[in-house]
């Protein structure tokens, strides 16, 4: 039988254990995988995408949505966008607007992912990806292509990657300045890394970076609105920061929501904007809870207007939200915009992706 002595010595070895593991790896708060609902204006998904293919994993985490103006071709099928969600062990999907694969590309540990317009390689205008990548050897970000002119099987394909100093490449955002897109890469242990991306010569990804700050403890959610020239970033325990998202601005930020009951509980996690006429909006995920508070943010500062969660519907509710991405505007079948949200407890199969008709949104917040 063991000595009360030697008891000790395990159970401060289980200790110090636990602390070496939560220094690298993420931890679970009240929510996440429990399928805990706080209060919220209740809304429903139209539609859900397939699991994700690792099963009896947390494995799905980030969407991004694109949507375009004209019919493009994806892997020989017709669509007017898709929607990038990544499966963080294995690597990235796309979807059409019905939720359906169109292409999978098992490119590793992408963990967030995000879409802009506005380059052109080789004299062509593309659609470029970029995902922060985990994958031992690659670490740093990797970029994709897309080309929307493209036919047959024309589909997403690799360009290259942005290395970088960060051990655990986490969160990722693109955001525009002027004619410039901005790459900014987060951190595990809340490193924030900002890069201008341009295409050389030669159609290879460049990458300058132009800032380099720490946010403090562990993070990962980023998203930019280029109207106010901002930069949002969730430090997950701490709250809801507001950089400038010019990289001269440096560390200066100012914290929109700390982590508090019934707004926004730990850990908070994705960020996405969108768009709505002349108003553009924040939308977080509190993970904690598993709702999503809701900030106006074209005024002189972000305006809080509160919170929806989604409830069971045509397809089951979104519970431990890890990442989700918004676009407002005509989103194929979505007229007025469209919501992707990570599903941490999907009620069939592993993890997913569910589709919320912004309007919906808007109506149970009365925006």
């Amino acid at each position: 039988m063991p000595t009360v002595r030697s008891a000790v010595r395990l159970a401060a070895a289980s200790v110090l254990s636990l602390l070496a593991a939560c220094a690298t790896h993420e931890m679970d708060f009240q929510g996440e995988g429990a399928g805990f609902v706080g209060q919220g204006a209740p809304v429903m998904a139209v539609l859900e995408t397939p699991s994700v293919g690792t099963v009896g994993d947390d494995a799905a985490d980030d969407p991004a949505v694109w949507a375009s103006a004209t019919p493009v071709t994806v892997m020989g099928r017709q669509t007017s966008g898709f929607v990038a969600g990544t499966d963080k062990k294995s690597g990235l999907y796309i979807y059409g607007f019905d939720g359906q694969v169109l292409q999978f590309m098992p490119e590793g540990l992408l963990n967030n992912v995000d879409v802009v317009e506005g380059l052109s390689v080789a004299g062509r205008p593309q659609l470029v990806l970029g995902a922060s990548d985990r994958t031992p050897g690659k670490t740093g970000v990797a970029l994709y292509l897309f080309d929307p002119a493209g036919t047959g099987d024309n589909g997403v394909r690799y360009w290259g990657s942005i290395a970088t100093d960060v051990v655990e490449p986490y969160g990722f955002c693109f955001g525009r300045r002027g004619d410039e897109i901005h790459a900014v890469l987060v951190g595990h242990e809340g490193e924030l890394r900002q890069f201008v991306l341009t295409a050389d010569a030669a159609g290879a990804p460049a990458a300058r970076e132009v800032r380099r700050a720490e946010i403090g403890s562990i993070s990962e959610g980023c998203a930019a609105d280029e109207g106010t020239d901002a930069l949002y970033v969730n430090e997950e325990n701490v709250g809801l920061w507001r950089y400038g998202l010019d990289p001269a601005s440096g560390a200066a930020r100012t914290l929109v929501q700390p982590i508090a009951p019934g707004v926004l509980v730990a850990d908070a996690e994705g960020l996405t904007t969108l768009a709505d006429g002349q108003a553009r909006y924040l939308i977080g995920s509190s993970q904690g809870d598993s709702t999503f508070p809701v900030w106006r943010i074209d005024g002189a500062a972000p305006e809080y207007k509160g919170r929806f969660v989604v409830v069971d519907g045509a397809v089951d509710g979104v519970t431990g939200t890890d990442g989700l991405a918004a676009l407002g505007g005509p989103v194929g079948p979505f007229p007025e915009g469209l919501v992707v949200i990570q599903d941490d407890v999907n009620d069939i199969g592993t993890q997913n992706f569910k589709y919320v008709d912004w309007r919906a949104i808007r109506e149970a917040l009365g925006l």
